[in-house]
């Protein structure tokens, strides 16, 4: 028999299978499904996480706050002074009352808490610009924080470094832990699998029995087997895609521009993500039928 034919008849015999038992198939391709659906959330995450976070880097600076007795010509003087440091890209120096007004027009609705002082409430600051290629690594980058921090004009220095580095670390963390997730629910998954291709055999046992007497090859007899467990995969990593890709839409969709949904559901996963995704369910429901039909299982 030609090897086209040997095909053609091995997904013919997994279909009947799937078939006739799809109650207990439909258990083994949830399992794969869900698995991979949990698997997919998180790669999802983690890359729009670290997408933003590569973005926030292509904005990151440092905000010099100052005390708020500072005059205005010493707030130019010292934007004059930072624009000359190493790996500096941008100065802006903010007043008191360019502070003000700002933040009544980012929070319009907060804007009586900082109305009708007879000071200024906010304080002065430097918001300095930082080449993102040299921020993490220029010399004497910390060495030049530490002496601003003892000017007696300055009061509090907001680094981005440090909260974009903790971002850094939870995108890592988040990776580790949907991999090790995934992991153990393929295991269950490979196991449920497993269990209901040697179901199926059992049931085919005397079937089985009659194409050893006339000679059929273990290929032969095992193929429809393992078809039937690659299938199960493929379908489960096709629910899970279709669900991840419905989840993406509806968090579009309700996200309303909130940061949430700009951040976690920036870009779904890419072609490649996603074939991998469905080829991880096929590989893993293959080898789960492969794992079941050892010979004394036939």
């Amino acid at each position: 028999m030609s090897l086209l034919k040997a095909l053609r008849y091995f997904f013919r015999e997994a279909a009947v299978n799937l078939l006739r038992g799809w109650k207990v198939s439909l258990l083994a391709v949830l399992t794969i499904a869900v698995s991979l659906f949990i698997g997919g959330a998180f790669l999802l995450v983690s890359d729009n996480l670290e997408s933003s976070v590569e973005r926030w880097r292509g904005e990151m600076r440092v905000v010099i706050y100052l005390k708020p007795e500072t005059p205005e010509a010493d707030l130019r003087r010292l934007a004059a002074e930072a624009a000359r440091a190493p790996g500096v890209r941008s100065v802006e120096p903010v007043t008191a009352a360019a502070a003000r007004k700002r933040f009544q027009q980012v929070f319009p609705s907060l804007s009586n808490l900082v109305a009708g002082w007879q000071e200024e409430p906010l304080p002065a600051s430097l918001e300095i610009g930082l080449d993102p290629r040299t921020a993490g690594s220029a010399p004497g980058r910390e060495a030049w924080l530490a002496s601003w921090r003892t000017r007696p004009e300055v009061s509090l220095i907001d680094d981005d470094r440090e909260w974009l580095g903790q971002l850094a670390t939870a995108v890592a963390v988040v990776r580790a832990v949907g991999v090790a997730l995934v992991a153990g629910l393929l295991g269950a998954a490979i196991f449920t699998i497993a269990s209901v291709i040697r179901l199926t055999a059992y049931l085919h046992s005397e079937e089985i029995g009659i194409m050893r007497l006339v000679g059929a090859t273990e290929l032969y007899i095992r193929g429809p087997f393992y078809v039937e467990g690659l299938l199960q995969g493929l379908i489960g990593g096709l629910m899970a895609s279709g669900a991840l890709w419905a989840g993406y839409q509806l968090l579009h969709a309700r996200g309303g521009g909130s940061l949430f949904s700009s951040v976690l559901a920036l870009d779904f996963l890419g072609v490649q993500q996603v074939a991998f995704l469905i080829l991880l369910g096929g590989a893993a429901g293959l080898f789960g039928a492969v794992a079941s039909l050892r010979r004394e299982a036939l």
